[in-house]
Order: C-alpha cells, then sequence, then structure tokens
C-alpha cells in the first residue's frame, strides 16, 4: 500500500493503492449513530435482543460503516487534497460482514478506473474499488466509490493554506 500524502493528479494512475488509518468503533459510535438517523433497531441498541441474534452481540449500522469508511478515505489520510473536488457516489455497495463494538475497521481502496471529464477538460473522475476490512483482515463491506479531481492544482488548497499561516 501507499504510504504518501498530498498526491497530484499526475501521480495518479489506475491500479494505485491506498489504506486508510484504522478507527475502533466504540459503544458511543453505535449510540450517536442512533440518535442521529433514528435508527433505534435492537440489533444495534440492546445487549438482550442482539445476544439471541444470529449475530451473539450488538452489531453496528451497515450505514455507520459506510459513512466511517467514508471519512477515513480521503477526508481523514489528506492523500488526495490537492485533487479532490467532489464525491460523486456510491456503485455496487455490499454489506457482507458485522462491524462489531470493539472492531478496528480500515479501508483498502485501489484506482479501478481513471477517466477526462466528457465536460470539462481540465477534470477527471477516479474511480476506487473498495473494501472495509477489520482488523482479522475480513471483508465486512465493499463497493465502488466516484471521485472528481482536478488536473490542475486547487486554488481552494493555497487559499486554505494561506489563511491557515495567518
Amino acid at each position: 500500500m501507499t504510504a504518501h500524502m498530498g498526491y497530484t493528479y499526475a501521480d495518479l494512475h489506475e491500479g494505485l493503492r491506498f489504506r486508510s488509518p484504522g478507527r475502533t468503533i466504540t459503544d458511543a459510535d453505535l449510540v450517536g449513530f442512533a440518535g442521529l438517523t433514528g435508527d433505534f433497531s435492537e440489533l444495534h441498541t440492546s445487549d438482550v435482543y442482539a445476544k439471541a441474534s444470529q449475530f451473539g452481540r450488538r452489531v453496528a449500522h451497515g450505514m455507520l460503516g459506510l459513512a466511517y469508511a467514508h471519512g477515513l478515505m480521503w477526508a481523514r489520510t489528506g492523500e488526495l487534497r490537492q485533487t479532490a473536488i467532489a464525491f460523486l457516489g456510491i456503485g455496487d455497495w455490499r454489506f457482507v460482514g458485522p462491524i462489531f463494538v470493539g472492531d478496528t475497521i480500515f479501508v483498502d481502496y485501489t484506482i479501478a478506473e481513471l477517466r477526462d471529464s466528457r465536460s470539462k477538460p481540465d477534470q477527471a473522475i477516479a474511480t476506487f474499488d473498495v473494501q472495509v476490512v477489520n482488523q482479522h483482515g475480513d471483508v465486512v463491506q465493499r463497493g465502488t466509490k466516484a471521485l472528481l479531481c482536478s488536473k490542475v492544482p486547487l486554488a481552494a488548497v493555497a487559499a486554505g493554506e494561506a489563511g491557515a499561516a495567518r
């Protein structure tokens, strides 16, 4: 996996691989997510219910895993800060295994396709194959994500750095 910060568009290529830092899922995460979304399903909030389920204990909301995976990728690493314009979408996302309280998740992602934008010559679209894995290496979620990228330096990055220097 790559351990580089601040890629420009010229650095990007199909097959480029990344691994996010880890994030341990806590009880507070489940409670907070339930409150935020209104999803108080007993599988997430009741030890008694969850113990009798096929999982034997409480499971994190699937969407909580997806949301944290997204934050672990580009926002937390800053790897694509020099080029990322906007998140475009998710494709073929699958929840293939449970995420439990105490699990640490990581995101492995690879540029599967890099193509020029059809409408803006100074932009491109990067499509990533994404796998969310737990501390045991088990894939718990997977799918694709698309990111709009700039081929030229982003004025917002320069402005942000200038503002931080004050």
